[in-house]
C-alpha cells in the first residue's frame, strides 16, 4: 500500500511539473525586461598639461544616458585620495545628461601623474574608469 502511493505522488509530481508548455517562463522574462541604461562618456580621459606642485586642478566629464532606462551612478572610487569626484545619484533619464567633477590636489607630487576614478552604475557597462593625468613640476 505504501509503495503504490509513494508511486503515485511521483507519477503526480512528473505530470504537474512538465505539464506546462513554457509560455509561463517565457512572459515572466518579457514582463522583467524594461530596459537598461547606457553611459556614454563625451571622454574618458583628461590630461591637465603641465602644473605646479601644490595646484588643485579639475576637470568636468559629461555623459549621456543612451539607454531605455533611468541611469543611477552609485559610486566613483579613485586610485588615489589626491583625487575627489563629485556626481549626484539622482537618476538620469534615457537620452538625457548629468556631470561627473573632478578635482585633482597636486600637493606633494611630482613627475607625470596618471590617476583613475572607477564609475559605477547600473548602465552598460556597470564600471567604467576614467582617467586624468598630469606632469607636475616643483616650484
Amino acid at each position: 500500500m505504501i509503495m503504490r502511493q509513494t508511486l503515485f505522488l511521483i507519477i503526480a509530481v512528473v505530470i504537474f511539473s512538465c505539464s506546462g508548455n513554457g509560455s509561463e517562463e517565457k512572459r515572466d522574462v518579457v514582463s522583467e525586461d524594461n530596459g537598461r541604461p547606457v553611459i556614454t562618456f563625451e571622454k574618458i580621459e583628461h590630461d591637465f598639461g603641465t602644473i605646479t606642485e601644490g595646484e588643485n586642478v579639475g576637470t568636468i566629464f559629461r555623459f549621456t544616458n543612451t539607454g531605455d532606462a533611468p541611469l543611477i551612478i552609485s559610486s566613483a572610487a579613485t586610485s588615489c585620495g589626491c583625487t575627489v569626484p563629485k556626481f549626484s545619484n539622482k537618476p538620469v533619464a534615457p537620452g538625457e545628461s548629468g556631470t561627473l567633477e573632478v578635482v585633482f590636489d597636486s600637493s606633494h607630487r611630482e613627475g607625470k601623474q596618471t590617476k583613475t576614478i572607477s564609475v559605477r552604475s547600473n548602465a552598460e557597462p556597470q564600471v567604467l574608469v576614467l582617467r586624468i593625468t598630469a606632469d607636475i613640476v616643483i616650484k
